[in-house]
C-alpha cells in the first residue's frame, strides 16, 4: 500500500514538473508584460490600460524620427551637454548611454564574441565579447578587453587577456552568443550533456 502511494506521489510529482516546465515560461513573460504596462500607466495616470505604454512608444518613435533634423539634433546636444556638466549626473548620464549605445548604437560594443582560454593546461576556454581590441592607451598593447556576462544575469565582468588567448567565433551571431552565455548555455543549438559522445 505504501509503495503504490509512493509511486502515485512520484508520477504527480513528474506530472506537476513537466506541466511548470511548460507554464512558467509562458505565465512569467506574461507577467513580465503586464508590469512593463502597468509601470507605464503608473507613469501617465488617469489613462486607460495599455495606453501609457502606447503614448511613452510614441514619443519615443517621435524623438527617433526627429532626431535626424538639425534643429532637433542641436536641441539633443544641448541636452547631452547639459546632462554631462556636472559630476553626478555626467557619471550616471555617460554610464548608462555608453551601455545602450554598446547594444543599440551605431558604433556596437557587442558584435565580436569570442572564446578566451582561461587554464592552458586543462583546455578550459570561456565565451566573451571583445569591448576593446587596444588597450595601447594604458600600457598594454599585447591585451584587448574582454566582457564576460554572468549566466541568468544581465551583469557581468570585465577582463585583460593576452591577444594570444583569444579565439574569435566566426559564424555566430552575437545575439545568438550573448544568449548562448547569458542562458548558461541552454538556449542555443549543443546536443544535452548525455547525448554526447565519449
Amino acid at each position: 500500500m505504501n509503495r503504490t502511494f509512493k509511486k502515485i506521489g512520484g508520477k504527480l510529482l513528474t506530472y506537476f514538473l513537466r506541466g511548470l516546465l511548460l507554464v512558467a515560461p509562458a505565465a512569467l513573460t506574461i507577467y513580465i508584460l503586464i508590469a512593463v504596462v502597468r509601470f507605464a500607466d503608473s507613469i501617465i495616470p488617469g489613462t486607460y490600460p495599455g495606453l501609457g505604454l502606447a503614448i511613452i512608444i510614441s514619443f519615443i518613435l517621435f524623438i527617433g524620427v526627429f532626431s535626424y533634423s538639425l534643429v532637433f539634433k542641436h536641441v539633443l546636444d544641448w541636452l547631452d551637454g547639459l546632462m554631462m556638466k556636472a559630476p553626478l549626473t555626467k557619471m550616471i548620464y555617460s554610464s548608462i548611454k555608453d551601455l545602450f549605445g554598446a547594444f543599440m548604437g551605431e558604433k556596437k560594443m557587442f558584435n565580436q564574441p569570442v572564446m578566451v582560454l582561461l587554464f592552458k593546461d586543462a583546455g578550459i576556454y570561456k565565451i566573451g565579447f571583445v569591448t576593446q581590441k587596444d588597450m595601447g592607451e594604458i600600457g598594454v598593447r599585447d591585451m584587448v578587453a574582454v566582457y564576460f556576462p554572468h549566466s541568468y544575469n544581465f551583469s557581468g565582468n570585465l577582463y585583460l587577456v593576452p591577444k594570444e588567448n583569444i579565439k574569435p567565433l566566426e559564424g555566430w551571431a552575437s545575439a545568438d552568443a550573448l544568449k548562448f552565455v547569458v542562458s548558461g548555455g541552454v538556449a542555443g543549438f549543443l546536443e544535452p550533456i548525455d547525448s554526447i559522445k565519449k
